[in-house]
């Protein structure tokens, strides 16, 4: 008769958890192995994950350093774990995250399920023009200096599962393996990248956050995408008295405002006329600042409203670029359209989705790389703009769904 297993784990969960980490794809970690190889054993290797996450004899491997640049030139650290320890994360996920769900708050929109960016986006539009000024916070390095002990705290709150809490404490004590293999310690933070991380980051925000506010400042609402914060308020003289009361409330929960970036901002429009130094955020890749808009009536007037940012208008040119359009000669229209189109589309539904205009402008430059292209692959057209202007345009007249943004003005 075979013995119990200490901890019950239906084998039923390792499988779903691993089709999900297969859907997602990935990285390798510092094992080396990719999903292709991971499946090459695959009952074996889901039967031992089991074994030892039921026994409880499960220790995770330390996760890969990969330094992503960032926009002013410094890199973000992500962790990146093996395959098995993202099946097992995920198997850790799907039973915490029933239990944290109900306490969300409404206004916390990052990671969850029937939540979105975008949601986020829209409600903070409409508070911008309830509300004359805007708290914009920034954590400095939230994921990299959450503190252990109060997020294990926290999570105790809501199970008292043993295995759970076992597996969420050594996914926040794992090493990091850096480039030249060293191995580092952490005594501190939850690395982007695992698939844990952003539930546990929500948790902890949640208490040292949304639910601090809800008790301090009842009336004073807030958009909160993981550690991005977006928080309204009535009069300057509210936000400066908010700003100090939070900087106060991170210091309890060892976590600091980046001043740098933290600020306060007048929302501007025609009827909000004040002078200020700071009339614009960005929030979650859009910028909110006051912008021409027309009325049902035919008449034009500032609205403060958001639309895709400098930074992402950046991002998407640089893409753009990467694709070295004027190079694949030896491609067919056709091979261009199933190469660029599932992105394109992807900016489009997001982007697109206030002040349009502003992001089909930008892919304009997307149609002026498609007739380089065509200069460069057609006799007919080279050394002439104007032809490969026309020809676009021909094939624009006749195949108006052929590119995403062609349909979308």
């Amino acid at each position: 008769m075979s013995k119990a297993k200490p901890f019950s784990i239906a084998k039923r969960e390792v499988w779903e958890a691993y089709k999900r980490v297969r859907a997602n794809q990935g990285a390798a970690g510092v094992d080396g192995q990719s999903i292709a190889e991971f499946e090459e054993y695959l009952a074996n290797n889901l039967y031992k994950l089991w074994n030892r996450m039921s026994t409880g004899s499960y220790f995770p491997p330390p996760v890969r350093r990969v330094e992503i640049p960032k926009q002013d030139g410094r890199t973000r650290p992500l962790g990146i774990p093996t395959v098995a320890d993202r099946v097992a994360q995920v198997v850790v996920k799907q039973r915490l995250e029933p239990l944290l769900e109900p306490y969300f708050y409404p206004d916390s929109y990052g990671y969850r399920p029937e939540k979105s960016a975008i949601e986020a986006v829209a409600q903070a539009r409409k508070r911008c023009r309830r509300y004359d000024w805007v708290l914009d916070l920034d954590i400095k390095s939230f994921f990299d200096t959450i503190d252990h002990k109060l997020l294990l705290r926290a999570v105790r709150k809501h199970t008292d599962c043993k295995w759970l809490l076992l597996c969420v404490e050594r996914w926040l004590t794992a090493p990091v393996q850096l480039k030249d293999d060293t191995l580092v310690g952490r005594g501190k933070g939850s690395p982007q990248g695992s698939v844990i991380s952003p539930l546990l980051a929500n948790l902890f925000l949640h208490y040292a956050f949304d639910k601090w506010m809800e008790r301090e400042f009842p009336r004073i609402p807030f958009e909160r995408y993981a550690d991005d914060v977006i928080c309204h308020c009535v009069s300057e003289r509210q936000a400066k008295y908010l700003l100090e009361a939070i900087k106060r409330r991170l210091v309890e929960c060892k976590l600091q405002l980046n001043m740098e970036k933290t600020k306060l901002v007048f929302c501007k429009d025609s009827n909000r006329t004040g002078s200020h130094t700071n009339v614009s955020f960005d929030f979650l890749g859009f910028t909110f600042k006051p912008r021409v808009a027309k009325s049902r009536d035919g008449k034009y007037f500032a609205d403060f409203s958001p639309a895709v940012s400098t930074k992402s208008l950046k991002k998407i040119r640089q893409t753009i670029r990467s694709w070295n359009l004027t190079r694949r000669t030896d491609r067919s229209l056709e091979d261009i359209v199933r190469m660029c189109n599932p992105t394109v589309r992807g900016w489009l539904n997001y982007y697109g989705s206030f002040y349009k205009s502003e992001i089909y402008h930008a892919l304009g430059h997307f149609d002026w790389l498609l007739s380089k292209w065509a200069r460069r692959k057609y006799k007919s057209l080279r050394g002439s703009r104007r032809k490969a202007w026309r020809w676009l345009s021909r094939i624009k007249h006749r195949q108006p769904n052929l590119f995403a943004h062609w349909c979308f003005a």
